[in-house]
């Protein structure tokens, strides 16, 4: 059995529907037991699976309806760790007035009620997988659906990007290296864990390495004592050791985007400036790229991937609910078919529809409309999704 690949694919989270968005509130107000939210939870998945599958995906997702955020709920997970408030040097930017008002919302840079500043994660003790996070997660999603199920979760950089070697305790960390050791244990524990389990595509979310395209970001780094060249080098090889023990017929896919959340996003610029390091270093079967609007630069730095690695081109947009042209969609894949062949290639939506529980500045329908979109695309121009 080889890897599996689709021509349609998406990024994993999706906007929760209002019944979801209210058990959680019944739940936060101890009106509803944690049984009772995840029996809505499945209901909701269930629903949300049938959606896909109507759309003409060969791949779904849970929508990561179960989810705070795209990483608090995994990492919080783990032995040893404690999640903190960010500081306001980390804010997204929002997004414009524009942008906003195309789906009736405003989150402009002149709303200073607007703003996302991620939490950050402290190592206070030795990093361990309690029991598997995602598999049971991954079970449900699996036996709603006849389709190749996918999980995602979030990359090891969340745990030590912020703070570096200052946010992993000293005492139970004399030495970094064992931090990274334990980091890498971890996961690969938790990917045999879903590969036993019958998973056979896991995706890994990494908007950390696209923080040293931005200044503001690379001053963070130099801030904690690192080159950020160097600390670039040792996120891509400790993704490396977290994946290098996945069985032959497991597809690891890796999204590399700026930040997503209610629109906004953290870091601009295109891939050039970490393309060789990321691009060409990942050893991993397939990248999910942004490439939805002019912060995600061109596509030449696609010359540094490895002849046997594919592209899921995100050219779709889920920061707004206008919906891109079939015509100018073509046009983009075909100008990525001259550094990457072709047969190497698909497309999907840029991020999640809502990275965090609340989503972004878009509408349901606006998101099924982008859905089918993409597979629509696919099946034009590869004769399949």
């Amino acid at each position: 059995m080889g890897k599996v690949f689709f021509r349609a694919d998406q990024v994993g989270s999706l906007l929760r529907p209002q019944s979801l968005l209210q058990a959680r509130e019944e739940f936060a107000k101890n009106h509803l037991s944690a049984e009772q939210l995840r029996a809505t939870e499945d209901e909701c998945i269930a629903q949300v699976v049938k959606e896909q599958e109507a759309a003409g995906f060969e791949v779904v997702v849970d929508g990561e309806f179960r989810r705070e955020n795209w990483w608090i709920d995994f990492i919080k997970a783990l032995s040893g760790v404690e999640i903190t408030e960010g500081v306001a040097a980390q804010a997204f930017v929002a997004p414009t007035q524009n942008t906003a008002s195309d789906c009736g919302h405003d989150h402009s840079d002149g709303d200073h009620a607007w703003q996302y500043v991620p939490k950050n994660v402290l190592t206070t003790g030795k990093i361990s997988l309690k029991s598997p996070v995602t598999v049971s997660d991954f079970k449900h999603l699996q036996s709603v659906t006849s389709k190749t199920a996918k999980v995602t979760i979030p990359s090891p950089t969340r745990l030590h990007f912020h703070g570096g070697r200052a946010a992993v305790s000293s005492t139970a960390y004399p030495q970094i290296e064992a931090f990274f050791e334990d980091v890498v244990k971890v996961y690969q524990e938790e990917i045999a864990a879903l590969e036993d389990a019958g998973c056979r595509y896991i995706q890994i979310d990494d908007p950390l390495m696209t923080y040293f395209i931005s200044e503001r970001m690379r001053q963070e780094v130099i801030k904690a004592g690192d080159d950020p060249q160097q600390r670039l080098q040792q996120y891509v090889d400790l993704t490396n050791a977290c994946i290098s023990k996945r069985r032959p017929d497991t597809a690891i896919g890796i999204h590399v985007c700026r930040g997503n959340s209610k629109s906004g996003w953290i870091a601009e610029g295109g891939y050039e400036r970490i393309a060789q390091t990321v691009l060409g270093g990942l050893k991993v079967d397939h990248f999910l790229l942004e490439y939805d609007d002019e912060r995600s630069g061109d596509f030449e730095p696609l010359r540094f991937i490895p002849k046997d690695v594919r592209v899921v081109l995100g050219l779709v947009t889920t920061k707004f609910g206008q919906l891109e042209s079939k015509d100018t969609l073509k046009r983009r894949i075909d100008e990525a078919s001259r550094l990457v062949p072709l047969e190497h290639l698909a497309i999907s939506p840029q991020c999640g529809f809502a990275s965090t529980v609340e989503g972004n500045i878009i509408t349901m329908d606006d998101q099924w409309r982008k859905l089918n979109l993409v597979t629509t695309v696919a099946q034009e121009v590869w004769g399949s999704s």
